[in-house]
């Protein structure tokens, strides 16, 4: 994906993530309530979307239905080297030193990352 998406086109792509395909109105709907959004809004940021080919449409009618052509876990992978790179030299070590070090890991997160470093050795 060459073009980054803003936060509200974020919003946008994670109910076309969760259920798809859906017409503008649909996911005017599903959109949280506390965004206030009008479906002209929706429609809009469906536009942006469109014309940075991260969502697909088809003709249903008189409407359009849209759908994700970016997997979320890629889109994921890709935010998530992009903050390694820009912040942390691309290292995951010092991410991880920087949250600890700001007491944002609770046990909970300790255990499940000493799991998974567990998993990732055997």
């Amino acid at each position: 994906m060459a073009e980054r998406i803003s936060d509200a086109e974020h919003a946008v792509m994670e109910v076309l993530w969760d259920c798809a395909p859906l017409s503008a109105q649909d996911v005017a709907e599903r959109i949280t309530p506390d965004r206030d959004w009008t479906v002209n809004t929706v429609k809009t940021l469906l536009g942006r979307l469109l014309a940075k080919n991260v969502i697909g449409h088809e003709e249903d009618g008189r409407r359009y239905l849209y759908r994700p052509l970016v997997v979320r876990e890629d889109y994921v992978a890709g935010e998530s080297r992009r903050l390694m790179d820009r912040l942390f030299g691309g290292k995951l070590t010092p991410l991880v030193a920087h949250l600890a070090e700001r007491d944002q890991l609770t046990d909970q997160d300790i255990a499940e990352i000493e799991a998974l470093l567990k998993g990732l050795k055997s």
